[in-house]
């Protein structure tokens, strides 16, 4: 196991757009496991590859279920070269990202979205998400294009919880990290 640095958000790496994987090798699943290790050592739900300054086209995603509310579905996924091929409707919820650590804000997002990528051995995969892990796939993904969740914040929603509040809300979680 070996955890990652995680990069912040004046770091101007994060802006970088990341780079179509093309070998699929023991050391790219070897540094997958180290982004997996670093993501839940950092308590979040999602990290892509350039937040650890590696501007490669790689998310790794995993959402525990009833996470967002009861019900709410678990997803936990390793997707490289991911692409959007069909969206649907409208969700807004709130996010917070490794890269900014104790900021929140309002985001809009796709409620339902559709995925094409390749998993860790480079074999074709589609996968169809909605609620919590469409939102957290979709966060994540601005990550590969240089575009962090504060620039997409809904005006006037971007806040650090009070003092007080963070023992309340440690149970909650936003996109990228568990409060």
């Amino acid at each position: 196991m070996a955890l990652l640095k995680i990069l912040l958000d004046d770091n101007p790496r994060l802006r970088i757009k990341s780079q179509k994987v093309v070998k699929f090798d023991r050391e790219l699943r070897k540094f997958a496991e180290d982004l997996i290790d670093t993501m839940l050592e950092a308590n979040g739900v999602g990290i892509s590859a350039i937040q650890v300054g590696v501007p490669k086209r790689l998310i790794v995603v995993d959402v525990p279920e009833d996470l967002e509310y009861k019900g709410s579905p678990a997803f936990q996924a390793i997707i490289v070269n991911p692409e959007m091929v069909k969206c649907s409707g409208e969700q807004i919820g709130e996010e917070g990202c490794l890269s900014v650590p104790g900021w929140y804000g309002e985001v809009k997002r796709y409620e339902d979205i559709t995925v094409r990528g390749q998993d860790i051995f480079g074999k074709p995969i589609k996968i169809k998400l909605n609620e919590f892990p469409s939102r957290v796939v979709q966060h994540e993904m601005d990550h590969l294009e240089g575009i962090i969740f504060t620039d997409l914040v809904i005006p006037n929603t971007l806040h650090r919880p009070k003092p007080n509040e963070e023992k309340q809300e440690a149970k909650q979680v936003a996109v990228g990290s568990k409060i």
